[in-house]
């Protein structure tokens, strides 16, 4: 009677590995340069995760602090404001981070960015693994 009770265990085991951990995957990663005389600028890319997940933080040796911002219209006045939260990554759907919208803001840039370089930026999920992205600095994509 032992052996079929650990035959059943060995393969709840395996069925439990065997289940695809969360994942994100990153795709068209790119930060704009730096303007002249200013140490902050934004990043923007899609995130598409495999189970509703959250971004909650990103980091960088390119920059003293990174924050995930959202844009925001009242009264025809933008405006601009950390996500404390995080950003939600609804299941198989693409997130976009872009120019006007959700966006990563890095504060205190250590050195120029300039058209060419890359920045690696470290994304961290609630579920997920974190991932680092290597960005490229250019010209986001026209929406």
């Amino acid at each position: 009677m032992r052996l079929p009770a650990l035959a059943l265990l060995c393969l709840g085991v395996a069925a439990c590995q065997d289940a695809a951990a969360p994942s994100v995957e990153v795709s068209d990663a790119v930060c704009r340069p730096t303007p002249n005389g200013r140490d902050l600028t934004g990043c923007y890319m899609t995130l598409t995760a495999t189970t509703d997940d959250r971004l909650v933080s990103v980091s960088t040796d390119a920059a003293g602090k990174a924050e995930i911002h959202e844009m925001s219209t009242e009264g025809g006045v933008m405006t601009m404001a950390e996500m404390a939260g995080g950003l939600p990554l609804p299941a198989g759907e693409a997130t976009a981070l872009q120019p006007g919208g959700n966006h990563l803001m890095l504060m205190q840039v250590v050195t120029p960015l300039a058209e060419g370089d890359t920045v690696d930026l470290a994304l961290t999920f609630e579920d997920a693994a974190p991932i680092t992205v290597s960005a490229r600095v250019g010209t986001p994509a026209a929406n």
